[in-house]
């Protein structure tokens, strides 16, 4: 079960909401740097292009996925892992640019995370139908040091539950610039993104880019 926060109806630039003790939402945070995070990311995913990643089970991921830093996640039929080298070109991720770098470290710090230097950085694209499924980030060693997660393009309906599956879930609504930055007490929270509704973002079109910052070792 899930339930709607109706705490910012409308939001503005600036504001905060806290979901949980260690979990925030940072409204329109990077909208002033919109530009060079997509600059970022069109240099990232030139050399490891967007990709849709198969599950261990066989099935094929809906939400495509590109990765820069010292590492990038990977699934395939070994199982779901972290990895230093692109499986499909054999080269190392692209480093991650430093205006998404500083960005996420500011964030993080912003939601009381001082000092957080991610080394894994996960883009994926959405196109609209596409959903994730509640899920914990369980591949990282550091379960502790906070998930940095930026919204941009269509808004979406971000699911945030508790330590256990069945838990209850707030429906968090994201528009083009939202930050969420969980971590501690809240770092292994179940999570997930509910179908993007279709609809034409003024800057991006139809989709909605996810960078998602974390620290793996």
């Amino acid at each position: 079960m899930s339930e709607q926060v109706d705490l910012f109806a409308t939001p503005s630039a600036g504001a905060r909401t806290r979901l949980a003790t260690q979990a925030w939402v940072l409204h329109g945070y990077v909208l002033p740097h919109v530009d060079a995070l997509l600059a970022g990311i069109d240099t990232v995913t030139t050399r490891a292009p967007f990709r849709h990643l198969q599950t261990p089970g066989g099935h094929v991921m809906q939400v495509a996925m590109s990765n820069c830093g010292t590492y990038g996640w990977c699934s395939d039929r070994r199982g779901y892992r972290y990895d230093r080298n692109d499986p499909d070109s054999g080269q190392p991720w692209p480093a991650l640019p430093d205006a998404l770098l500083q960005l996420a470290r500011d964030a993080a710090a912003e939601a009381g995370f001082a000092d957080h230097v991610p080394d894994a950085c996960l883009i994926n694209r959405y196109a609209p139908g596409t959903r994730l499924s509640l899920h914990q980030d369980r591949d990282e060693d550091d379960r502790i040091a906070p998930i940095v997660s930026v919204s941009l393009g269509l808004p979406a309906v971000f699911l945030f539950g508790g330590l256990a599956r069945g838990d209850k879930a707030l429906r968090v609504p994201l528009r083009h610039g939202d930050v969420v930055v969980w971590g501690g007490v809240d770092r292994m929270r179940f999570h997930g993104v509910l179908p993007i509704r279709p609809g034409r973002h003024p800057l991006l079109g139809e989709q909605r880019l996810n960078l998602t910052f974390r620290k793996v070792r």
